[in-house]
């Protein structure tokens, strides 16, 4: 297994924390490969990335996120600020431009990465970024958006946390039927019914709507130089996510690239949601050779 060294980078208003595997710059002259996502840190990628250990692997906790301690006086989550964030950490590891995995609203950030410094990146793998714009039922998406932020302000974590999956569970889009379910019993999927007080949930809270509203610069990603895949989870098929992923890929002339499991597919069994990370980074491992 290869050694994970951790490194600290500061930039204006916080400390970025990163994990390396593997040397750099590469030993082998392929890209670094960068793992991303969002609200997820890391360790979400612990057990992706041990599938990699012929390629230099670099996570990182993004701004204000894990161990990533900001010192902006900001709470808010913005692919723009996340991008300029990558940008320096990519400079950093004086081993640029990278391959990219990103994963849900990481794949925001990353074609804003793209969309503002395309000489960054090699290839960018997609996975189903959360972009409410690309939808035909846009208005009802940031409906359904606002249900679970009411959930979660009136009741707390598992309240809201069993409307967010409510949502993305939902089979196709948003209808009157949707909006007439009664609201979710937490304790159903597992998630306490107590409320703890909090209301600064990254996922549930307003701090990352930035990310669901983001506009792609579909100009700028098609004209970029960097190849761009949209990937897709065959068990996402019609959700919510999966359906961005399609709309996106739509904007961008191409058709989405269809990977094992669900929207976690590359997750193990850590955070109760597990994929089949095996057959995810064999997957992975073939587009990025495809380039």
């Amino acid at each position: 297994m290869t050694t994970k060294q951790t490194h600290t980078l500061a930039v204006p208003g916080v400390e970025l924390v990163y994990d390396v595997r593997g040397p750099l710059p590469p030993g082998d002259g392929r890209p670094a490969l960068l793992m991303i996502g969002q609200p997820m840190t890391a360790e979400g990628f612990d057990a992706l990335a041990p599938h990699f250990t012929d390629r230099t692997v670099v996570t990182y906790d993004p701004r204000g996120l894990g161990r990533s301690v900001r010192t902006d006086g900001r709470s808010d989550h913005t692919p723009q600020q996340q991008a300029a964030d990558l940008h320096l950490l990519i400079e950093a590891l004086d081993a640029g431009p990278v391959d990219v995995f990103a994963s849900s609203g990481g794949a925001v950030t990353a074609l804003e990465l793209v969309a503002a410094h395309p000489g960054d990146v090699v290839t960018l793998v997609a996975h189903e970024p959360p972009i409410n714009a690309v939808l035909p039922d846009v208005a009802a998406a940031e409906r359904a958006r606002a249900a679970f932020n009411e959930a979660y302000q009136a009741k707390g974590f598992g309240a809201g946390m069993a409307a967010f999956v409510a949502m993305t569970s939902w089979q196709g889009e948003f209808t009157d039927a949707y909006f007439a379910q009664p609201a979710p019993d937490p304790a159903m999927i597992g998630m306490p019914t107590d409320d703890d007080g909090t209301r600064d949930n990254p996922l549930l809270s307003k701090s990352s709507w930035a990310i669901t509203d983001y506009q792609p610069d579909a100009s700028a990603l098609t004209a970029s130089s960097t190849r761009i895949v949209i990937a897709v989870g065959e068990e996402s098929a019609g959700t919510y996510t999966a359906r961005t992923a399609l709309g996106t890929a739509a904007l961008l002339g191409q058709e989405a690239v269809v990977f094992p499991s669900h929207h976690g597919g590359f997750l193990g069994g850590e955070f109760g949601y597990p994929g089949k990370p095996e057959e995810f980074a064999a997957r992975l491992r073939e587009v990025l050779d495809a380039g």
